[in-house]
C-alpha cells in the first residue's frame, strides 16, 4: 500500500512540481478563506442567538414576501424551513461553526466541506439563490474533490494513524 500522504513541503518536491506547489498553495489559501467566512458567519449567528430567539422565523416569513408565491422556495420555507425554524438555525450556526473549524485545521476536511455544501443548498433552496453563491459551490466541490487536509492539517496525521478512517480520507 502507498503512503496516502505525499511529502509536498520538500524542497526536492517544490522544484520538481512547482505549477503543482503554487495551486496546492492557492487551494490552501482559498479554503482557509472560506474556513474564516464560516467561522464569522457561526459567530454571528450565536451571538445574534438565532438558536434561542425567533429570528431566523421572522428572516424566512419575510422572505416569503419576496418570492413568488408559487416557487419550491416558497414551499420549502412553509413546509420545513419556517415549522423547524428552532432545530434549522442550530444546524445552521453549528454546521458553519464545524465547516470553519475543519477548513481552517484541515480536520475532517472534506466533511466540512460536505456540511458547508449542505448549508450552501439549503439556502439556494429557501430562495437565497444568486450569482454569487456560484463561487461557493465550485470552491466545495474542489474542497471535496482534493484531500487538502493531507496536504496541510491534521487529516494529515490522521490519516496515517486510522487508515481505514473515512473522517480523515
Amino acid at each position: 500500500m502507498t503512503d496516502p500522504v505525499a511529502p509536498i513541503w520538500t524542497a526536492a518536491w517544490i522544484r520538481t512540481h512547482p505549477v503543482r506547489f503554487v495551486g496546492i498553495c492557492l487551494h490552501l489559501g482559498f479554503r482557509t478563506l472560506f474556513g474564516i467566512f464560516w467561522l464569522a458567519a457561526g459567530i454571528n449567528k450565536f451571538q445574534k442567538q438565532w438558536h434561542t430567539t425567533d429570528i431566523l422565523r421572522e428572516i424566512f416569513l419575510d422572505r416569503l414576501t419576496q418570492l413568488p408565491p408559487d416557487s419550491f422556495a416558497v414551499w420549502y420555507l412553509q413546509n420545513f424551513a419556517i415549522p423547524l425554524y428552532k432545530p434549522v438555525a442550530w444546524v445552521i450556526g453549528v454546521g458553519e461553526v464545524y465547516a470553519a473549524v475543519g477548513l481552517l485545521l484541515g480536520l475532517t476536511t472534506r466533511w466540512a466541506a460536505g456540511m458547508s455544501l449542505f448549508i450552501l443548498i439549503n439556502l439556494a433552496i429557501g430562495g437565497y439563490y444568486d450569482a454569487s453563491l456560484i463561487p461557493f459551490f465550485i470552491l466545495n466541490t474542489v474542497f471535496l474533490r482534493w484531500q487538502s487536509g493531507h496536504w496541510l492539517g491534521f487529516d494529515r496525521l490522521l490519516v496515517q494513524r486510522y487508515p481505514q478512517s473515512l473522517w480523515f480520507r
